[in-house]
């Protein structure tokens, strides 16, 4: 038997309210103690009750109190919340008088992971959970909500199915071998593991928009100094971030700043100019701006459309040739002097002219290589990870199937089945389990 468990479900510190939320067993026994209601002695599930709340040291505080009948609750089990007054002395004591009555504090994800244990979400759908709460950006939510509606357990579940099919037949085929029919059925076989390869592989396409809505796209500002960099940084925030003055040399270090588009975060990383230089600062500035613009997801090559292309550009538009790049022709405000004849955008940073659709050129980028089929947008790494196993089995299994034996076969698709499972849960160990749910919160 699991004990009672109790832990604040609100953040710490002034509101309205605060949420207490107990767990288990005897959660109704421990409720019963603290909270002074003439109605409660039989309370009525999902029913809200007023009443005075025991605190510990012989205090009380006016709130409500609801019961959660097992296995209609969160958990799964008897569960008991109580809302006090908010504030962070108040939830102390309300939990610490809960505690003096039985019940002992939770540890961080406890009441998530009791509602997998008793079946209430799969372990995917308990990360959805952790997503929607970490959720920032619109696209982060919505692919948090695909979990948590239970999307992709659904997906694998059909794909165990199709292998737990393949398995039936090939168990019809051990039990009456005198049939003969070996080579039919690994045909059969092959043609249902390309499918289940197929729609691993739909998944797989969409890792790089995970990505870019789980983390955001990575953008480095970069040029030669003087073309307007830090102005485009600012531009694009909508508010000044970086100093920008008419003196060469003035960004050191990297200056960061994010923005949502259209549900993605774009996170810029305005460097250093790049140029030849003997100061030591300023080049140790300038060896950031070239790791910074390696390590990105797109570029932004500003050039200053006023004056002539320099040697500098030249070679900076050969540092950035295989990258993401898109090329900013800055200051349009001013006479065009610039002889750039490749594809690019004109804007002025100063003027705030065409930054909307810069950003939109950011964003068109991002996506343009993605050949998403799936539903389903992979944010996790982990179910990213576990489903790139699935597919190195898949693909062993495929190349080898018409040489391999039917009972070699049979081990194989189980083992790819158990590790379909790792991401719902229906086979992953203790230690990812308790790792999951160790990133939680207290109280969830």
């Amino acid at each position: 038997m699991l004990d009672t468990i109790i832990a604040s479900a609100t953040p710490q510190g002034k509101s309205g309210v605060s949420v207490i939320r107990i767990s288990g067993e005897n959660s109704l026994a421990v409720a019963k103690q603290v909270f002074l209601c003439k109605n409660f002695e039989n309370p009525k599930p999902n029913y809200m009750y007023l009443g005075k709340i025991k605190l510990l040291n012989n205090l009380e505080d006016l709130g409500f109190c609801v019961y959660f009948k097992a296995p209609l609750s969160y958990t799964g089990e008897d569960v008991v919340e109580f809302q006090c007054h908010g504030g962070l002395l108040v939830a102390e004591k309300v939990i610490a008088k809960c505690i003096e009555c039985g019940a002992r504090l939770a540890e961080a994800g406890e009441f998530s992971k009791r509602a997998f244990l008793n079946g209430k979400m799969s372990l995917d759908q308990a990360e959805g959970v952790i997503d929607t709460i970490n959720a920032e950006t619109e696209n982060q939510l919505k692919a948090s909500n695909e979990l948590t509606k239970g999307n992709l357990f659904k997906m694998v579940n059909s794909l165990q199915e199709n292998l737990t099919d393949v398995l039936s037949e090939i168990e019809v085929n051990l039990d009456y071998p005198e049939h003969d029919i070996e080579y039919e059925t690994k045909e059969n076989i092959l043609k249902r593991i390309k499918v289940v390869l197929n729609e691993v592989d739909n998944l797989l396409l969409t890792e790089n928009t995970g990505r870019f809505i789980k983390k955001g796209v990575s953008v480095a500002i970069v040029g030669k100094t003087n073309v307007g960099k830090s102005s485009l940084l600012n531009a694009m925030l909508g508010y000044e971030q970086a100093i920008v003055t008419n003196v060469e040399g003035t960004t050191r270090d990297i200056v960061t700043g994010s923005i949502e588009y259209k549900g993605f975060m774009f996170n810029f990383f305005d460097t250093a100019g790049i140029r030849k230089t003997t100061d030591e600062i300023e080049n140790i500035g300038i060896i950031k701006a070239r790791e910074t613009l390696e390590n990105s997801d797109i570029v932004l090559l500003v050039l200053d459309s006023s004056n002539p292309l320099t040697e500098q550009d030249r070679e900076n538009i050969i540092l950035t040739r295989n990258k993401k790049t898109i090329v900013v022709l800055n200051k349009c405000d001013l006479p065009d002097k610039i002889n750039y004849k490749g594809e690019s955008i004109k804007i002025s940073a100063k003027q705030k002219l065409n930054t909307e659709q810069l950003k939109e050129k950011i964003y068109n980028l991002s996506l343009e290589t993605e050949n998403v089929s799936s539903k389903i947008v992979l944010t996790n790494s982990r179910h990213i990870e576990v489903l790139k196993q699935v597919r190195d089995l898949l693909l062993a299994l495929k190349n080898n199937i018409l040489y391999t034996t039917l009972d070699c076969i049979s081990l194989d698709i189980k083992t790819i089945w158990e590790k379909l499972g790792e991401i719902t849960g229906n086979t992953a160990n203790e230690c990812i389990i308790d790792k999951i749910f160790s990133k939680f919160c207290l109280g969830k």
